[in-house]
């Protein structure tokens, strides 16, 4: 068994506890309350910030093969995605620009960005956040939300392009090798920063 394999046989039974937290079930639903998605919002926007400063630190070591879908990641995470929260933002009044990191998103980039210190460790600290949106994207699109807002955040992570960029990270962590128990024991703690995050403050 490859170790993305591994790492998705341990993550599974663990993504179960965010599909049952209740802001991930207000948003599969479409009556999340606003002002609890409006700070999930600003909290998110400054966690991709960070978040592209992983894919950067991670692209410096990166063999060549690798390089190009660090920094293509980089990209579409700056452009993209990030755009994106800006749009559901101006529908939900965020204020991006005023937000201040809650607890959760403090530990979660501080736990990302020492990981990245390392290359192979960091991509196993990472892949359950491209991973996990895009499990969960598909899981919550099999029966998606009316509201449209809320169905515009689960199309994004429930595209078929999302889920091959996740599989590619997948890929690169098995050919860069990380050493099994460590891989699990990274990834097992980002998957519990992921589920921290849903607590917005």
């Amino acid at each position: 068994m490859s170790i993305s394999s591994e790492l998705h046989a341990i993550g599974r039974p663990l993504l179960d506890a965010q599909l049952a937290h209740p802001t991930v079930r207000g948003i599969a639903h479409g009556d999340l309350p606003e002002p609890v998605f409006r700070s999930w919002l600003e909290q998110d926007y400054l966690f991709l910030h960070d978040y592209v400063r992983v894919f950067s630190r991670l692209a410096w070591q990166a063999p060549a093969a690798h390089l190009g879908d660090l920094v293509d990641l980089a990209h579409a995470t700056y452009h993209e995605e990030l755009d994106l929260h800006r749009s559901l933002s101006a529908e939900f009044g965020a204020d991006l620009e005023g937000a201040k990191k809650g607890p959760a998103c403090e530990a979660y980039t501080r736990f990302l960005l020492e990981s990245a210190a390392n290359y192979a460790e960091g991509l196993a600290a990472l892949y359950p956040c491209m991973w996990g949106y895009s499990t969960l994207g598909q899981i919550l699109a099999e029966n998606p939300p009316t509201e449209p807002r809320y169905r515009k955040w689960v199309d994004t992570y429930a595209d078929p392009g999302f889920a091959a960029l996740a599989a590619r990270i997948g890929q690169m962590i098995d050919e860069a090798a990380p050493d099994l128990e460590r891989a699990k024991a990274l990834f097992t703690e980002g998957v519990a920063h992921e589920l921290a995050f849903w607590d917005v403050p």
